[in-house]
């Protein structure tokens, strides 16, 4: 594996100037924005992010963390100099386009993320969030007279609206009854998909290649080929969500790209941003995207397409490129998956079920949720920050950068020894729970 040249470590700035205390950022927290929120962050002790670089974060009080969660944004680290200087850049010119003119910016960043998805899609909608790629594929659909929709049991697709409807879990569907109607099928099961669409108007079929926040849950072999087969024979439209998987984060480009499949539309998102600016897409085929070629007014959004956004994705697709970043997920993925594995094999069998992964989306399957919540809290006393999966409640998924150095894979490997430890000690002394 090549050595990237890395960042000098930040300097962090002392807690004193921090001006907020935790308690005070606490009680704003139960004030103004949630208090479940409020009430979760004081169980972990209640740190406060403050400084961030590469793959470390730092909070109030000058504790270093090693990133292994960001829910799958930090690909390229926090705050990659190349993306930095670039949206620094725009901002000092034009961040903000007045939406009348032809801007730059949008021109230079479509023609940067058209040039490394997968052959035949090429029309780019810019948008601001994951959930808002998964609204323009939906639009896109119902504009080809495909309003029916189907995706898979365990699928996370994003949470407003639309999104939820095919983001097949009742805990959040349940309060906003009743959605835009929508099938779900056992994921990984082409069978069961195609008895669907024989049994219906055409479709809108939305899939992801690995679901993340499903648990790391990876298909079997043939299943995208096939999927994408049976939406042809059965005049479906193909959406595949990329929004976690793409960019690099599966140590190929895409997930597509495994099985050489070509979807009509195309959602990227997360690491487009480049760790600094929100910002993702929906790339469609000419073919999916002709309602809005048409009509360039039929789907906006003030803020998509934002010239500071447009900075950011050309320089994030640009740096992953240049920097061999896709290269590198992978091979630091089966060296961490082995890591791993090797760390928790105390507890394979009992405490932990499975270990899974592809490049750099790794899951732990824990035996229930108080195992995994207990794993995420002594990986954190470590210093790891990792992510729970919110569709998989037992699966505690790793998201690194794929800037991580040797040192930092022997970092993890001794949080992961340390917990397991720990870990074994609780479930030992509470006799069948798991």
């Amino acid at each position: 594996m090549s050595e990237l040249t890395l960042p000098a470590p930040a300097t962090v700035a002392p807690p004193a100037a921090v001006h907020a205390s935790a308690a005070e950022v606490l009680g704003v927290y139960r004030r103004h924005l949630s208090k479940g929120r409020a009430r979760l962050a004081s169980l972990t002790g209640a740190a406060m992010e403050v400084a961030s670089e590469g793959s470390r974060v730092w909070d109030a009080d000058g504790k270093e963390y090693l990133d292994c969660g960001g829910y799958g944004v930090f690909l390229l680290g926090h705050r990659h100099p190349r993306v930095v200087d670039a949206v620094v850049e725009q901002i000092r010119r034009h961040p903000m386009a007045t939406r009348l003119l032809l801007e730059p910016a949008a021109a230079t960043a479509a023609a940067a993320l058209a040039a490394v998805t997968p052959p035949g899609l090429e029309r780019v909608h810019f948008v601001n969030s994951g959930a808002e790629a998964t609204e323009t594929a939906i639009k896109l659909a119902r504009a080809h007279g495909r309003h029916r929709l189907i995706s898979a049991t365990g699928g996370y697709h994003g949470k407003t609206t639309g999104a939820l409807a095919v983001t097949a879990k009742p805990l959040y569907q349940d309060p906003f009854r009743p959605l835009l109607p929508a099938e779900h099928v056992p994921y990984g099961d082409a069978d069961a998909l195609e008895r669907a669409l024989s049994g219906g108007e055409p479709a809108c079929v939305i899939l992801e290649p690995v679901q993340g926040e499903g648990g790391v849950v990876v298909p079997p072999p043939g299943y995208l080929t096939r999927v994408q087969r049976l939406c042809a024979e059965h005049g479906a439209m193909f959406v595949l969500d990329e929004i976690q998987t793409g960019l690099g984060r599966l140590g190929t480009w895409w997930g597509a790209d495994t099985e050489d499949v070509r979807p009509d539309v195309l959602l990227v998102g997360k690491n487009l941003s480049g760790g600094v600016i929100p910002v993702a897409a929906a790339v469609a085929t000419p073919q999916a995207y002709a309602p809005f070629d048409k009509d360039p007014f039929l789907h906006t959004s003030t803020f998509a397409a934002s010239p500071v956004a447009m900075a950011a994705a050309a320089a994030a697709v640009a740096a992953i490129r240049d920097e061999g970043l896709v290269e590198r997920a992978r091979t630091l993925g089966e060296d961490l998956l082995d890591r791993l594995r090797s760390a928790l094999a105390p507890l394979l069998g009992g405490a932990v079920v499975d270990i899974r992964g592809r490049g750099l989306l790794l899951g732990i399957e824990l035996c229930d949720e108080g195992a995994a919540g207990e794993l995420v809290l002594h990986l954190l006393e470590s210093g790891l920050l990792v992510n729970h999966s919110l569709n998989a409640h037992r699966v505690v998924r790793l998201t690194p950068p794929a800037v991580l150095t040797p040192a930092d894979l022997d970092r993890i490997t001794r949080a992961f020894t340390a917990a397991a430890t720990a870990l074994a000690r609780t479930t030992a002394s509470t006799k069948g729970r798991c």
